[in-house]
């Protein structure tokens, strides 16, 4: 029994040693990749404000060309029912 005891203790100290290192890894790693991540940094806020911009034209140019369509629909039949109001208002 107490050597099962025993190894319970040595897997439970390698595995707190093994989340150490892995700690201590994620850490340089980060530390490492700090630089490239301030340079690159700058260039994603442009590519984003680039890419914003660009949906905003596109979304003003699908509501322009909607207005486009729309008005000389709602003129032809402005066009077509004043007459008919007329007709309707002397009958």
């Amino acid at each position: 029994m107490f050597e099962l005891l025993a190894l319970v203790i040595l897997a439970t100290v390698g595995a707190m040693i093994l989340a150490g290192v892995v700690l201590i890894a994620k850490l340089a790693l980060n530390l490492v990749l700090l630089p490239l991540k301030i340079l690159v940094f700058p260039i994603v806020a442009i590519l984003v404000i680039v890419k914003v911009t660009v949906l905003f034209a596109v979304g003003v140019a699908v509501v322009a060309v909607i207005a486009a369509v729309i008005v000389p629909l709602i003129v032809i039949a402005a066009v077509v029912a004043v007459p008919v109001a007329i007709l309707a208002a002397v009958t």
